[in-house]
């Protein structure tokens, strides 16, 4: 492999500082979009009150069936005494 001069070297590290440069400034919108919760938040508005409205509902089921649940077991339990 022949060896690189100093010049060549020098320019091989420019063109990486300036391929980095862009990558990092790439990076940094990407990242900014992604982060943007409001932006995601209306991209995703009815799949995310769907979700929302199916949690309350199990939820609130879930607490009701469970105090339904606790209160059988109290009634069954006088019955037997």
């Amino acid at each position: 492999m022949p060896s690189r001069t100093p010049d060549e070297i020098r320019a091989s590290i420019q063109r990486n500082r300036e391929a980095l440069a862009v990558s990092v400034v790439e990076l940094r919108g990407e990242v900014a979009e992604i982060t943007d919760w409001r932006k995601q938040l209306r991209a995703n508005q009815r799949p995310l009150a769907i979700g929302a409205a199916a949690t309350g509902f199990v939820i609130s089921g879930g607490l009701a069936g469970l105090t339904g649940l606790l209160t059988f077991r109290r009634q069954r339990r006088r019955r037997r005494a």
